[in-house]
């Protein structure tokens, strides 16, 4: 008995010690996965308040709040009213993350002002060279006349590439393009931006943030043709000269799926653009603005993680939702700033931050199939009529914005100062310059052109 005894505890004592030796090596290996997922910067800017610059979720919930959405995958996210400039919540708002084709924004905000919208130009090969394979075109050919009106819609609404390199070659050249940019976004103090092609690809050192997006779509939303660019569900592009025939149009539609919807996706009640992107290097960005009972807020969300359809869109969705829910029952954690240029007296926390590039890695748009109610006295926002195609307007409809969006000090702002200062017009002899790069959203051109699909393909990954 002893024998059987001394065996049975010889046995036990086996099995208990692989156990023990079995469950570390499982741990340490999900350590390692875990260790493979990209971490936010131990030290990010605190521009704006120093939650700002802490890692993880910043939000202060006071009695009755609602507590954030579940499962929001996004590496990096802000939510803030546009008017006050109050970031009522954010994940890791200054993590410098490529921006993709959202950085399209600051290229509008930019240029817009120099370009007059019925300015036309024909497109020579050379201006198109530089559009890599991959990128998303609106379908822009050689030796074709545009207006800027059509390239403006050819941005906004398909995140052409295309149209971007034209564009930039009408302001002087792709290098005094960047540069422009750069500039601009240093006087908005989105100083985790760094410029390095003006359509968003994926490039070398080309970072933004989030809390810099939602600056730059601040400041873009102060422009009307802007705002109404932005959002335009659907509008009618020039297509293909042929001998001896009239040249026909063909339709393209905005890829922000919560402007027109897709599978999966409702347009949003209140939504008023702004910029959606994708490469595979930054994954899906997106900022919008939604208006709803007279609050007006920004989001943007950064590369998620969720392999659900159209995630960007929903972790997006829900975030809004939050906002105008928990929308004065929460302390803000930090502050949208003002452009520097503009001295208001407001102090805004945190410690600020070098600009990224020393810290490593105007016309007014006839939106087309869209019409707009006359403004009131109030600034309200009015309804925006989608007709065409296969659109409807559902629920309160679709809004644009045309209200007034103050940065702090700006409230009693003249009109005729409201759209801020014009961008000044680049010599007609600027640098030329051919540019490999290319974006993002990877929507090819069709003529006629179905339905836009942000994601029908992946670009290659030039960075």
């Amino acid at each position: 008995m002893p024998v059987l005894k001394k065996i049975a505890l010889t046995i036990t004592s086996a099995a208990l010690l692989s156990g023990f030796i079995l469950s570390p090596a499982v741990a340490a290996d999900k350590d390692k996965s875990d260790d493979k997922q990209p971490k936010p910067p131990s030290t990010m800017s605190s521009l704006g308040g120093e939650q700002l610059g802490k890692a993880g979720t910043q939000v202060n919930l006071g009695a009755g709040a609602p507590v954030l959405p579940k499962k929001l995958s996004g590496r990096s996210w802000i939510v803030a009213d546009a008017e006050s400039g109050d970031v009522l919540a954010a994940h890791n708002a200054h993590w410098r993350l490529p921006p993709a084709s959202t950085l399209k924004m600051l290229f509008a905000d930019t240029v817009l002002p120099a370009l007059q919208p019925t300015q036309t130009h024909t497109v020579s090969e050379s201006e198109l060279a530089g559009v890599g394979e991959g990128s998303s075109l609106v379908g822009i050919k050689e030796d074709h006349t545009y207006t800027v009106h059509d390239l403006w819609l050819g941005v906004f609404l398909r995140s052409g590439n295309d149209a971007v390199h034209v564009l930039s070659e009408m302001y002087g050249g792709l290098p005094q393009t960047v540069a422009a940019m750069q500039k601009h976004a240093e006087e908005l103090q989105a100083l985790d931006t760094v410029v390095v092609s003006p359509d968003g690809y994926d490039a070398p050192r080309q970072v933004s943030s989030a809390y810099d997006l939602t600056l730059i779509a601040r400041s873009g939303m102060q422009k009307k043709d802007f705002r109404e660019y932005a959002a335009t569900a659907s509008a009618d592009f020039p297509g293909e000269k042929k001998k001896g025939k009239k040249r026909e149009s063909f339709e393209i539609q905005n890829t922000n799926r919560l402007i027109t919807g897709d599978i999966g996706v409702d347009p949003y009640q209140g939504i008023a653009g702004v910029k959606n992107g994708y490469t595979t290097h930054a994954g899906n960005t997106f900022t919008g603005v939604a208006e709803r009972n007279g609050k007006v807020l920004l989001v943007t969300v950064m590369n998620p993680s969720a392999e659900e359809s159209h995630a960007v869109y929903k972790e997006a969705a829900h975030l809004l939702d939050w906002g105008f829910s928990a929308s004065g029952k929460v302390t803000p954690v930090g502050q949208l700033v003002p452009p520097k240029s503009l001295d208001t007296g407001i102090s805004t926390g945190g410690k600020g931050a070098a600009p990224a590039a020393d810290q490593g890695t105007g016309g007014q748009a006839k939106a087309a199939h869209a019409s707009a109610a006359s403004k009131g006295s109030s600034g309200v926002g009015v309804a925006l009529a989608i007709i065409g195609g296969l659109l409807v307007v559902v629920a309160a409809g679709v809004f644009l914005v045309n209200r007034r969006w103050p940065v702090p000090g700006l409230g009693s702002r003249p009109a005729s100062e409201a759209d801020g200062p014009e961008a000044e017009a680049p010599e007609a002899d600027g640098p030329e310059a051919k540019d490999s790069g290319a974006t993002a959203d990877a929507v090819p051109a069709a003529e006629p052109a179905a339905p836009a699909a942000e994601d029908a393909g992946k670009p290659a990954d030039k960075s």
